[in-house]
């Protein structure tokens, strides 16, 4: 009888298992358990000229983007901090979410972004320390988002504006959580 139960049980855990998978969020999102730190990578032409963290973790973009056109940096811009309302959901075309812990210390997070659109907005939740973000458009132009190594608490930032409409390839954003977690959600408007 026992024998029966415990077949039974197994039986039930491994249906379970097959017909209620975990949700997609959880299974894109595995815990990493080997962190592997490397130096930061800056191109010829980076326009901000300080030391930069010694060792950082990067995240690759989950989207792969090609720019095709060559490389060009623009004069770097101060980051504002303009806390903003949230746009409706019909005013947004892209968004994509990354988290860190503190215990990562420094990371290049990476975004694919590809689409088209008025400005940028970058949304924490967590207290996160910003070095700098790379926003690389579809011409190759590249322009530097400068957050002087401060310190931000949560809220909804725009982190470029750019009211004529381009076509951003990538955006990097070099960050470090300053509190157990960080989300950092990066959205764009039309």
């Amino acid at each position: 009888m026992r024998k029966q139960t415990v077949a039974v049980s197994s039986a039930v855990a491994i249906l379970a298992a097959l017909l209620f998978p975990a949700p997609l969020a959880a299974q894109r999102r595995r815990v990493r358990t080997r962190v592997v730190r490397t130096r930061v990578v800056v191109h010829r032409g980076f326009p901000l000229r300080r030391t930069l963290p010694g060792a950082v973790v990067v995240r690759p973009a989950r989207t792969t983007v090609v720019v095709g056109a060559p490389l060009v940096y623009l004069a770097p811009v101060m980051f504002a901090a303009t806390v903003v309302a949230l746009p409706l959901r019909d005013r947004l075309v892209w968004e994509d979410t990354e988290r860190i812990s503190d215990s990562e210390e420094w990371v290049d997070l990476n975004f694919g972004v590809d689409n088209r659109g008025d400005a940028l907005l970058l949304d924490v939740q967590g207290r996160a320390r910003l070095n700098f973000a790379e926003v690389t458009f579809a011409t190759g132009q590249v322009q530097v988002v400068d957050f002087q190594d401060r310190f931000f608490d949560r809220g909804l930032y725009t982190l470029l504006d750019f009211a004529d409409g381009r076509h951003v390839k990538t955006v990097r954003l070099l960050a470090r959580s300053e509190s157990p977690e960080t989300t950092f959600r990066l959205l764009m408007r039309k």
